[in-house]
């Protein structure tokens, strides 16, 4: 992994800000990357909890992103479709866009990948975290990630 990927609203390894949780606004950190390589012809965005219970659980789908897009702002709008033409699933909520922490209880770590791929996925918005990796195999040049904790 050589995709760099930071945010302002936390570090590498350290608590998740209550804005970007179901405790408060819930609504997407700012996310930037560097490092992609050539050849990429699109970006996607996964945001994952590996410690829920029920298994790994999805909290941001974002697919299609232009390859020269090297940030998200703050508060990415929940709909189908952003104006760069980048797509959006649904996540495990049942909803579209992000929706940040809301583990039942304990500390539980996120995920936020940001993957360089050599194509564009064809597949339509409100696709499910699953389908998006499925789609990504044989396609990803290189991949980087934030890991965030939050504790409920």
């Amino acid at each position: 992994m050589t995709i760099e990927v930071e945010s302002t609203a936390f570090r590498e390894g350290e608590p998740i800000p209550n804005r970007y949780t179901c405790t408060d606004v819930n609504v997407s950190p700012e996310l930037q990357w560097k490092n992609i390589p050539g050849g990429a012809e699109s970006i996607a965005v996964v945001c994952e909890d590996p410690d829920a219970p029920s298994g790994t659980w999805s909290h941001w789908v974002l697919f299609n992103l232009p390859p020269d897009c090297r940030e998200l702002p703050e508060w990415v709008m929940e709909r189908e479709e952003l104006e760069n033409g980048a797509r959006q699933g649904m996540n495990d909520f049942g909803t579209v866009g992000y929706r940040g922490p809301c583990p039942p209880g304990g500390t539980h770590r996120y995920y936020f990948k940001v993957y360089a791929l050599d194509t564009m996925i064809n597949l339509p918005s409100l696709i499910k975290r699953q389908e998006l990796l499925d789609a990504m195999v044989g396609h990803i040049l290189d991949e980087g990630q934030l890991m965030g904790v939050y504790t409920r």
